[in-house]
């Protein structure tokens, strides 16, 4: 297995991380987006295998018992998200390199983990508001969870200087140009 780089975006839920990860995977195709396991149910078109691996959390345990993940977190009560060890090894097995749209928590995870091999961005919102906004807008959720959502997003704003940059996603095509040159330069360096 030969090792390529990974580039990890990160972000509150409706910060546009989403969105600019699938507008590189179009302008890049050395990349291939690493598919995220996780207990919740799928929402509207989200297909097993393709935008998550959907497990159960009996199924989730046994994997972390057993460190088969590289980072892993109770991102909402008993809702677990994680990165598989197996998924990165498929992309590099295929001669790519890995990109992310991870949660905050396990971004930085991955970050420590593969130090120089890794960049780290962080999707930043014009603010709180407007993300309250995004998330609202979305109809996908019930009003408990947007709560949880928005208390979740007040907390991972503060981690955005942990991160090798902040990507301000005042404008979305602005953003999506700006984190082409930034993984552009990363991938030629």
């Amino acid at each position: 297995m030969k090792q390529g780089k990974l580039i990890i975006f990160s972000a509150p839920s409706g910060a546009g991380k989403t969105t600019i990860v699938k507008h590189l995977l179009q302008k890049y195709p050395a990349l291939s987006f690493s598919i995220s396991a996780t207990t919740r149910e799928s929402r509207g078109d989200e297909q097993h295998e393709k935008d998550y691996y959907f497990i159960s959390k009996e199924a989730f345990l046994h994997k972390v018992a057993h460190q088969e993940f590289v980072e892993f977190e109770e991102v909402y009560n008993g809702t677990f998200y994680g990165t598989l060890r197996s998924e990165i090894e498929r992309i590099w097995d295929a001669g790519q390199h890995v990109i992310f749209d991870i949660d905050v928590e396990g971004g930085l995870r991955l970050k420590r983990k593969y130090e120089e091999d890794a960049l780290a961005i962080f999707v930043q919102p014009p603010s709180l508001e407007v993300l309250k906004e995004r998330l609202s807008g979305r109809g996908t959720d019930s009003p408990e969870k947007l709560a949880e959502r928005f208390v979740k997003a007040e907390k991972e704003l503060n981690y955005a200087d942990k991160f090798d940059v902040i990507l301000k996603n005042y404008d979305l095509e602005t953003a999506c140009a700006e984190a082409e040159k930034l993984v552009g330069d990363f991938l030629n360096k």
